[in-house]
Parts: C-alpha cells; sequence; structure tokens
C-alpha cells in the first residue's frame, strides 16, 4: 500500500534543466533516505543522489554542480533539480526510499520511472 510517483521528465536540449519530482504515498510511518537512479539502455542502473531524512545530500561524481536533491518531509516528496543537461544524462530516471508503513514493516520502494532525453 506504498506508492511512489515521479514526474517531471521530457526532452531536453543540451544545457538545459528539468525538475523531477517523486511523491509516496500509501500507508506511511516514516521515510528514511530517498534516492534518484537512471538506467541508460543496455546499462546497469546508477545511483545519481540521495538524501537522507535529515537532509545530508551525496551525488555520483557526473553530475556534482550540475544536479541537486531536496525533499519536503512534510510532503512526502523528493525532487531532483537537474542543470546543464549533458547527452549522457539521457536515461530513465528512478526514485527510490526507504519506507516504514503501518506494519512497521521496512523495506525500500521504487517508482515506475521517468524518461529524461538530452538532444539537439
Amino acid at each position: 500500500q506504498v506508492q511512489l510517483v515521479e514526474s517531471g521528465g521530457g526532452l531536453v536540449q543540451p544545457g538545459g534543466s528539468l525538475r523531477l519530482s517523486c511523491a509516496a504515498s500509501g500507508s506511511i510511518v516514516s521515510i528514511g533516505t530517498m534516492g534518484w537512479y537512471r538506467q541508460a539502455p543496455g546499462k546497469q542502473r546508477e545511483l545519481v543522489a540521495i538524501v537522507t531524512r535529515g537532509g545530508n545530500t551525496q551525488y555520483v561524481d557526473s553530475v556534482k554542480g550540475r544536479f541537486t536533491i531536496s525533499r519536503d518531509n512534510a510532503k512526502n516528496t523528493v525532487y531532483l533539480q537537474m542543470n546543464s543537461l549533458k547527452p549522457d544524462d539521457t536515461a530513465v530516471l528512478y526514485c527510490n526510499a526507504l519506507v516504514t508503513d503501518r506494519s512497521y514493516l521496512t523495506r525500500t520502494y521504487w517508482g515506475q520511472g521517468t524518461q529524461v532525453t538530452v538532444s539537439s
């Protein structure tokens, strides 16, 4: 009874920006670390950025200085602001969250994915 729904993907030219959102809903008691992963065709899924419940962040080296992850705990939502986008950023972006539900079971949930395409 927990769902993560992403939005904000699309087509953008190199150097452009996109802002992704991922909202968690359902029988949620608390959410720990949230993050964004990406996967290009034929490649393994890789971690892009994470943010802890307290707001500490980490990024993969390739996006440092360009992407910003943030969260709104009151809205159970995590965001990814992506600036200075490059063609190599083209991928399906998946959000991820460590969720404790009303049965006090804790596990990681995945969103359905949103396509980010960077092309001229």
